[in-house]
């Protein structure tokens, strides 16, 4: 465990609290969906070191172990926070596996600063290319009356709000995919969420336009994602971010909630894997 020192504020440093395998593999960066943290990653990080790779997780700012800013939750910021992780820990040849918010920051982060420390990228239950629904995006899932009530309900009541969130994260059509001790994990780790970063992030990633920094990943990359996901449906987002990166990779799992990373962890990392390995 360490802490990196993502940004030096006037009064404040902001650090965000970092899990490193070591060794010599080649790294893959690890970064959590909202509002969880780093820990939600058990089920991929002993599988990702036994196969060689150097595995790194970290919690986004505001989230899990990380210092928690009054500011900085845009993307700009939190792909800066990225490109800081990968240059104090000097990170090269790296996969960034980004997943639900955190593939705004993949894609984010190849805008922005581009492929020299990049192997290829993968975009997993992933919010681009562009979730708000809006008259130049008429395909996006995510409608502005929708991101309202989301914001409103976890502003009256987080609690309520994150209960119903994890069991639609972890279901579907429906029916809940994974046990109740691990839909009860995933709970108590948005219990270590601030509140105003929830918001902020939620408004982040329900309409913040990835499409042009899509034009600049240039390194291999693979789209990953259930073909049930009630929170970031395929058809909306996935299937679209595949469209726009000529010569990507396409895995879809056959029943897999948002959270099929958990549900259906056996065929996400296999798939995972075999991408690593080309």
């Amino acid at each position: 465990m360490a802490e990196v020192t993502a940004h030096h504020g006037l009064f404040k440093d902001t650090n965000l609290h970092v899990d490193d395998t070591g060794g010599p593999g080649r790294p893959v960066v690890l970064i959590h969906g909202w509002p969880l943290s780093g820990e939600s990653w058990k089920y991929q990080v002993p599988v990702l070191a036994d196969a060689g790779y150097r595995v790194v997780t970290y919690d986004r700012r505001g989230f899990g172990r990380s210092d928690k800013p009054l500011t900085g939750y845009t993307y700009d910021t939190l792909a800066e926070d990225l490109h800081t992780l990968l240059t104090e820990l000097d990170l090269r040849d790296v996969t960034l596996v980004g997943f639900s918010m955190g593939g705004g920051e993949v894609a984010r982060y190849a805008g922005e600063y581009g492929s020299e420390r990049l192997h290829s990228v993968v975009f997993a239950s992933a919010v681009p290319p562009y979730l708000m629904q809006s008259g130049d995006n008429p395909d996006g899932p995510l409608t502005k009356k929708q991101a309202a009530g989301m914001a409103a309900s976890l502003t009256k009541d987080k609690d309520a709000f994150y209960d119903g969130f994890v069991t639609e994260f972890f279901s579907a059509k429906g029916e809940l995919k994974v046990t109740e001790a691990q839909r009860r994990e995933a709970r108590a780790l948005c219990d270590q969420a601030d509140k105003a970063a929830a918001l902020a992030c939620m408004a982040a990633f329900g309409a913040t336009d990835f499409r042009d920094d899509l034009t600049k990943v240039a390194v291999p990359a693979l789209v990953l994602h259930g073909d049930s996901d009630a929170t970031v449906p395929f058809e909306g987002s996935g299937a679209r971010t595949h469209a726009a990166l000529v010569g990507s990779e396409v895995h879809v799992i056959a029943g897999g909630p948002h959270g099929v990373n958990v549900s259906h962890a056996d065929e996400w990392n296999r798939a995972l894997l075999d991408f690593l390995a080309r």
